[in-house]
């Protein structure tokens, strides 16, 4: 449940984030992947369409929603990096969206 924080001199582990390459501590959760990256959101709310970021970071609310490797509403907070892992925003209906909007 719960896990230390990478030490400073922990590996780090390359993942491609919307197209772009980003380089991360092993064990961060993609949602810090993001949020130190820069990016600040990443999906669309399905109603609204409004943008969503990660909120709680526990996995209680939901708003981390991304798509990894294909595979649509992975909780970014619960997800650990790994290397190569592909992370796109998310669309309403949970298809990926590619651009930067």
């Amino acid at each position: 449940m719960f896990s230390r924080l990478p030490a400073p001199e922990a590996a780090l582990v390359t993942v491609v984030v919307r197209g772009r390459e980003v380089s991360v501590p092993a064990g961060w959760s993609v949602a810090a992947a993001l949020l130190s990256a820069g990016f600040d959101r990443n999906r669309e709310a399905p109603v609204s369409g409004a943008p969503r970021a990660p909120y709680c970071m526990i996995g209680a609310c939901f708003e981390c929603l991304v798509v990894i490797d294909g595979v649509p509403d992975q909780r970014a907070c619960m997800t650990p990096v790994s290397a190569g892992m592909r992370i796109e925003r998310q669309g309403r209906d949970g298809a990926p969206l590619r651009e930067e909007s």
